[in-house]
């Protein structure tokens, strides 16, 4: 039977069920993303602008998914919008190198810290790919590091942990080690004991965006091990790249890898990735004077849409307002009172929980009492445990959306968020957790 939050949900949204009912026919769990498979049915939007986004049933929602991170300038920002125009008649794809591109990577070597030279991809998945596999190349090893519940894309090697690991060979699954974080005497013991590690990756805030946190002193121990052993340290700022700072979590943190990889903010909200880093790593893809290195140690990269004219100039002048205007500074501001607000609410009605993150990137986590900075906040395994209630946060999901705000658990601020969207957010919540105890559930 139906929760009232489910009813209350089916009965707002007509248009959605009938639009899934058709999906169903077409896609597998009628959706093309497994992030937007939802019971007892996803949502179909049909338009957004800056932090607001429109349904098929004429519902406004106060958008935290932020295009999965990658709109920090919220929806149709008119600069960009402008620009992919522009772009859109003199050509889609002019199979050939364009003054787009030289541009792009420009902007990039600038920003971001270990950017010696840039390779260009469609998303964060192929850069991540492309990350190892440099590092592989370069250091002729080939097992690598990845941390428990840290997610990469869904290539093989790096869905190692993922639940859903269907048709990946078990000698895929081999070449990777996984290792709980924040334990450098661990990573030491393991790369003392393996001399066949290429590579260690890792999101720098932490796994989910930073849902479970990095100590950011284990950022340093791993930057001098990684170092001692002569293994790539890979940063995945997929998600943190130009939002944690301009120059990402490693601008943010002083801590400079060897390679990083890029994409969501990359592309202004068209499909764009790229790895970066160290030149002489990098350099791998370049063909030389030497026929069994171009066979056997070099690295093929082709991509239909690499560095497509739509993508760089969206991605262009993105990253030309984050360098003019105070962008990050804006969407921390209201992600801070954002994070001060919710807390209010989880103190007024005696929930157990806390909402914390760095930055831009907020999470919720109910379910257990503890103190914590609300920025890097560590829990327990057991403590964690209590916090992932799956149905518990399905129910808070709907609830909000019933609310009139789309985040789920976790909240992606933008700069174009005001102090009313907060406000409403917070009202939004404490209405969400009143229906969500009133089903057992807190």
């Amino acid at each position: 039977m139906a929760t009232l939050i489910e009813q209350k949900y089916i009965a707002a949204h007509p248009g959605s069920a009938q639009r899934h009912e058709k999906a169903k026919h077409v896609f597998p769990n009628g959706v093309t993303h497994d992030a937007r498979r939802q019971n007892p049915f996803q949502l179909y939007y049909t338009h957004a602008m800056g932090p607001h986004k429109y349904d098929v049933d004429g519902n406004e929602v106060i958008d935290f998914w932020s295009g999965h991170g990658s709109l920090i300038l919220g929806h149709s920002h008119p600069e960009i919008v402008k620009a992919v125009q522009e772009q859109m008649a003199k050509g889609t794809h002019l199979s050939g190198s364009t003054d787009l591109e030289i541009r792009w990577g420009e902007l990039v070597r600038e920003m971001i810290p270990s950017a010696e030279k840039v390779r260009f991809h469609s998303s964060g998945t192929e850069a991540d790919m492309m990350a190892i596999r440099m590092a592989r190349a370069y250091t002729n090893k080939s097992k690598i590091i990845k941390f428990e519940d840290h997610f990469h894309g869904w290539s093989d090697y790096l869905s190692a942990d993922a639940d859903g690991i269907g048709g990946i060979p078990k000698e895929a699954l081999d070449t990777v080690i996984i290792l709980p974080p924040n334990d450098i005497s661990l990573i030491e013991q393991t790369l003392q004991n393996n001399d066949d590690v290429a590579a260690i990756i890792l999101e720098p805030t932490g796994a989910h965006m930073g849902l479970k946190p990095i100590v950011p002193a284990f950022l340093e121990e791993l930057r001098e091990v990684t170092t001692k052993f002569d293994v790539v340290l890979i940063f995945d700022e997929v998600v943190t790249g130009f939002r944690i700072s301009d120059g990402g979590a490693q601008g943010y943190y002083g801590v400079t890898p060897d390679l990083t990889t890029l994409a969501k903010i990359l592309g202004g909200g068209l499909p764009g990735g790229a790895v970066c880093g160290k030149a002489e790593i990098i350099n791998m893809i370049e063909p030389r004077d030497d026929p069994d290195f171009n066979k056997n140690r070099r690295i093929a990269h082709n991509g239909t849409f690499n560095a497509n004219p739509l993508s760089a100039s969206s991605g262009i002048k993105a990253l030309e307002i984050l360098k003019r205007d105070p962008i990050n500074e804006k969407a921390i501001s209201m992600g801070n009172l954002l994070k001060r607000s919710l807390n209010e609410v989880l103190s007024k009605q005696e929930i157990p929980g806390c909402v914390s993150g760095v930055n831009s990137l907020i999470h919720i986590r109910l379910g257990t009492d503890h103190d914590c900075d609300h920025e890097i906040c560590i829990l327990s395994k057991e403590d964690m445990g209590k916090t992932t209630n799956s149905v518990r946060n399905a129910q808070l999901n709907l609830a909000l959306l019933n609310n009139g705000v789309h985040s789920g658990t976790r909240f992606i601020m933008s700069a174009f968020h005001t102090e009313e969207d907060i406000a409403k957010t917070a009202e939004a919540f404490g209405n969400a957790l009143t229906d969500v105890r009133a089903e057992g559930l807190i």
